[in-house]
């Protein structure tokens, strides 16, 4: 029998102590909050949404991308799975998407902790780790409020910098540093986009079906399509949230990002003279209406307006009464309407990091360190981050599956 401390009791950190439990060794895990899986509650908006049917992995982003199809394999994947369902979980699939069959995402918390509380897990709440060594073969553990605490092993779940209301504070980037790991420098993902456009204060409030494409130094990279909100600031939303681990990680290289917005992706008007036809068909249907009225049927007025005002046009106009240019550069502002990025939403708006520790620095058959011995690093500490949808639980899922195991 091993004593294994597990260093964060969120997703990951609670598989991972399961699973080290089940193979008959003494765990103790350690959780700053006052309670374990603070930040599981929140997510899908209190839902949870924990897996996901696509399993594509196009889903995930990493400079060790290679690295990652070796642990979300079909047998890993196949084992957490039957894993949920050995401790109550039952799923309500919708659209793809997994939920706990309750609606509540406080119904896969309750369920980790029980079976934790069942393998005999010392569970520490409120217990902030302040360092770890590696003394010889064994680990010293350093929390505020107690004698050190010694273990065999040790499995980091501290989580990324991201949320940081619900304890991810970069603790283990500092751990990690401090037994030689290299850190890919952590950036916020699945977070809101902010340019400095003057029409931003205008379409406060606004919410479209779109398609959103991005561009780097010009060069397109990445389209999403799905509603987006727009803001004071710039846009969010989920399609939103699946651009930015990229768009930051551009914008830290110095590179330009800019994105272009199809307002009418929803009718599947995608090019000019697509959009020519449609507004002419419209126009002989809905004889003697102005500009602005033929969109305001279809696009919300505000929007109308500020389309209008970008393109230079006047919302009284007939359709008829446009020259070509002017109906050409309307088509552009609603079908392709661009504007450049310039940063992100900080890590407390953040859902989770682009960055962490490479891939190329544990062993992907069991999440130990290639630097340390008997340390293992799990959860979004490592550099991988996904799309909305449940990949990033997945992702936390599995790793901790798989130290846990080790």
């Amino acid at each position: 029998m091993k004593k294994i401390a597990v260093i964060g009791a969120g997703a990951s950190g609670l598989v991972a102590a399961i699973f080290a439990a089940r193979q008959g060794n003494d765990v103790i895990l350690l959780e700053k909050n006052n309670i374990c899986g603070k930040k599981l509650l929140a997510t899908g908006n209190g839902r949870c949404n924990f897996w996901n049917e696509d399993q594509s992995l196009v889903h995930y982003r990493s400079s060790n991308f290679d690295k990652i199809k070796n642990i979300l394999n079909d047998t890993n994947r196949e084992k957490i799975l039957e894993f949920f369902k050995s401790i109550g979980i039952e799923a309500k699939i919708k659209n793809g998407y997994y939920y706990p069959f309750s609606n509540q995402a406080s119904s896969m918390q309750k369920a980790l902790i029980l079976e934790a509380e069942k393998e005999k897990i010392q569970i520490n709440t409120n217990q902030e780790v302040t360092d770890i060594k590696k003394i010889n073969d064994k680990f010293e553990i350093y929390c505020k409020d107690r004698d050190k605490i010694i273990s065999d092993r040790v499995i980091l779940a501290t989580g990324s910098k991201a949320s940081p209301k619900t304890g991810s504070t970069g603790f283990g980037y500092e751990i990690c540093k401090k037994m030689n790991h290299s850190i890919v420098k952590p950036l916020p993902a699945l977070v809101q986009l902010r340019g400095a456009e003057p029409f931003f204060k205008e379409w406060k409030g606004i919410r479209a079906d779109v398609s959103i494409t991005l561009y780097e130094n010009n060069q397109k990279i990445a389209q999403e399509k799905g509603e987006i909100q727009l803001t004071d600031y710039g846009i969010s939303g989920i399609c939103v949230f699946n651009l930015s681990g990229r768009v930051a990680r551009g914008l830290e290289k110095k590179k330009q990002e800019r994105v272009e917005i199809n307002f009418l992706e929803g009718l599947d008007i995608k090019t000019q003279d697509e959009f020519l036809v449609w507004v002419n068909h419209r126009d002989k249907i809905l004889k003697n209406r102005t500009i602005a009225e033929l969109l305001e049927g279809v696009l919300n007025d505000k929007l109308v307006k500020i389309l209008l005002k970008r393109a230079k046009i006047s919302g009284q106009l007939k359709w008829k009464e446009l020259e070509e240019s002017k109906r050409e550069n309307l088509a552009k502002n609603i079908i392709a309407f661009s504007f450049s990025i310039t940063g992100t939403n900080s890590f407390e708006q953040a859902q989770i990091c682009s960055g962490g520790i490479p891939l190329d620095e544990i062993s992907s058959q069991t999440m130990e360190s290639k630097k340390v011995a008997g340390l293992y690093l799990i959860g979004e500490l490592l550099d991988v981050d996904g799309d909305c949808g449940g990949y990033n639980l997945e992702w936390a899922w599995v790793t901790g599956m798989i130290a846990g195991t080790n």
